[in-house]
């Protein structure tokens, strides 16, 4: 093998594993973590909202018991 033949072929070899390198950072996990806390943040959301219709509907059958009166 000649020296260029051999520099070649360590050129191709490197810029393959960087692209494989490159490759592997671009996969980012965080999307799905991001996913997660906004689920978790919307679950809370929606709690909160349950328990003010639940303390309206409270409120309008004491108003409907009263007018009953």
């Amino acid at each position: 093998m000649t020296a260029e033949l051999l520099v070649r072929r360590s050129a191709l070899a490197m810029a393959f594993a960087g692209l494989l390198v490159a490759g592997a950072y671009a996969q980012d996990p965080t999307p799905q973590q991001q996913d997660v806390q906004g689920d978790k943040k919307d679950i809370r959301q929606d709690k909160q909202d349950l328990a003010k219709d639940r303390a309206d509907r409270n409120a309008d059958q004491r108003d409907i018991n009263k007018d009953k009166r």
